[in-house]
């Protein structure tokens, strides 16, 4: 697999906290999204590590289409 499911055409707003790492899931198929919950095995995708640079909310992405994984860039208005 080398196309990620898209988990929803919107992003998902998390307050960060400073210091404190995130994987954000890049496949689609976390239960727990935007975080990875292992569901990529056998996908041959990995998820991505996020680590917050200061306490403060971040859009991640939804679709898995963004240029700026794995926060949101606007590519799922053009989905």
């Amino acid at each position: 697999m080398t196309t990620p499911k898209i988990a929803q055409k919107a992003p998902y707003p998390v307050e960060v906290e400073a210091g404190k790492s995130y994987f954000w899931c890049a496949c689609g198929h976390s239960a727990n999204q935007p975080f990875c919950d292992g569901s990529h095995k056998d996908t041959g995708m990995n998820p991505e590590k996020y680590t917050a640079e200061e306490s403060k909310k971040v859009f991640f992405c939804g679709c898995k289409a963004t240029g700026k994984r794995p926060l949101c860039d606007g590519s799922h208005a053009k989905l």
